[in-house]
């Protein structure tokens, strides 16, 4: 079965890594972007660990938390990381590299995975598909019925915490640049 988006989903990682060392290269940070960058990255963190904490992969169809406004709350929390480190560079020409590799490849892997999570479900995804939107969330009500709570050791299953430390690293190669650069 060929399914759409299945080499961007094997390269999304290793395209990932050039693409950081390309816009941290073209990077002119100062204090305050990074400031301003962290806040948002810090915000898309929070989301993707609320997600996280939803998601019980492969076991169950998630609907509840974050995944009751947007199908995709942990690319929504990875979007906004990408425009924390777009707005921490300072750079417009990085901010458009993120936004390209964003792009075209999570697009990419969203098509996919909902055709793997459309398969598995049946009309049970689509009936969620038709009710919640695919990527922007909708901020009014959204809550399913029988809705789990956050499960922190669903987060620490789901192995979030490498995206926190993803961040962090980031913040201090960024702050790092902008002390070298000033």
């Amino acid at each position: 079965m060929n399914v759409p988006g299945a080499a961007w989903t094997r390269w999304r990682a290793p395209l990932g890594y050039p693409t950081a060392a390309l816009c941290l290269w073209l990077a002119h940070p100062t204090f305050v972007s990074v400031l301003i960058g962290s806040s948002l990255a810090a915000a898309g963190l929070l989301v993707r660990a609320s997600a996280a904490g939803h998601l019980r992969k492969r076991e169950a169809l998630a609907q509840t938390g974050p995944y009751a406004r947007t199908r995709n709350p942990l690319y929504l929390g990875s979007a906004l990381m990408a425009a924390g480190f777009a707005a921490a560079s300072r750079s417009w020409l990085a901010a458009a590299v993120l936004a390209l590799y964003f792009g075209a490849v999570y697009a990419q892997v969203m098509r996919r995975e909902e055709s793997e999570l459309r398969s598995q479900y049946g009309k049970a995804f689509d009936d969620y598909a038709s009710a919640v939107p695919l990527f922007w969330p909708r901020l009014r009500g959204g809550h399913a019925a029988g809705a789990t709570q956050f499960s922190f050791a669903q987060y620490m299953r789901n192995r979030e915490y490498e995206a926190a430390i993803g961040v962090a690293v980031m913040i201090a190669v960024l702050s790092a640049l902008a002390i070298w650069r000033k």
